[in-house]
């Protein structure tokens, strides 16, 4: 009995460390967000979108860059979910701006040479920013649903043109928490209930067998007292 008991425990306890392993695997790929028809002429992206992840420019004199999450100021990201930012720009240059497209990625916070994720290129058609002026630009992204929960740190990038040369700004380099996707129960939480349970259960009928031997015994090693 306690040899099945055991092997029962071994299981469920490997079980468990599997589904760890599992649940912190991330999606490296890259996703690119498919423009809409109400989004009219800023937005558009196609499926030739390019990766700018591989580019470095320097910013340009004069532009100026901020960044706020309008609808999460604590920036706590849900695993799966879609997250909004709006990336506000000032050119106080004295040329237009073209904004070409906006970017980010996720990297571990002590060192951002691991890459943990690049999120999606959301790509402009026609957006421009003449000069002394401001505009603001929505950027919509999603960490992988398989991420850990914890902290990480998000760099988001904005590519945009001035005579036709290519310059950056980096809008946001700081850091977002990284929670379970929303509702009430998570698999792993549903799995870590099951296991609790079967546990306790077979902690049960251990303590039960031990009870049963344990009576056995007493009755086997009772004397009646005999009198004469």
């Amino acid at each position: 009995m306690e040899i099945r008991v055991f092997c029962v425990l071994a299981l469920l306890l490997f079980s468990s460390s599997f589904l760890q392993v599992a649940r912190g695997q991330s999606d490296p790929a890259v996703e690119v967000v498919e423009g809409t028809e109400e989004a009219g002429d800023l937005g558009i992206v196609g499926d030739d979108v390019q990766d700018f992840s591989s580019e470095s420019y320097t910013p340009a004199a004069g532009v100026e860059t901020v960044c706020v999450f309008p609808k999460n100021p604590s920036k706590v990201v849900a695993a799966g979910e879609e997250c909004e930012l709006l990336v506000g720009m000032k050119n106080d240059g004295e040329s237009h701006l073209n904004i070409i497209a906006i970017q980010a990625s996720v990297h571990l916070p002590f060192d951002h040479r691991y890459l943990v994720q690049n999120l999606s290129v959301q790509a402009f058609n026609n957006a421009t920013v003449p000069p002394s002026a401001q505009a603001t630009f929505p950027y919509i992204f999603a960490v992988s649903k398989f991420m850990q929960p914890g902290s990480f740190d998000l760099v988001g990038t904005i590519i945009y043109e001035i005579d036709q040369n290519a310059y950056q700004n980096v809008f946001y380099n700081g850091t977002i928490e990284v929670t379970e996707p929303g509702g009430l129960l998570s698999v792993e939480s549903v799995f870590l209930f099951c296991l609790a349970v079967a546990l306790l259960s077979l902690l049960g009928f251990w303590i039960r067998g031990q009870i049963q031997n344990l009576s056995k015994v007493l009755i086997l090693t009772y004397v009646p007292c005999k009198t004469g």
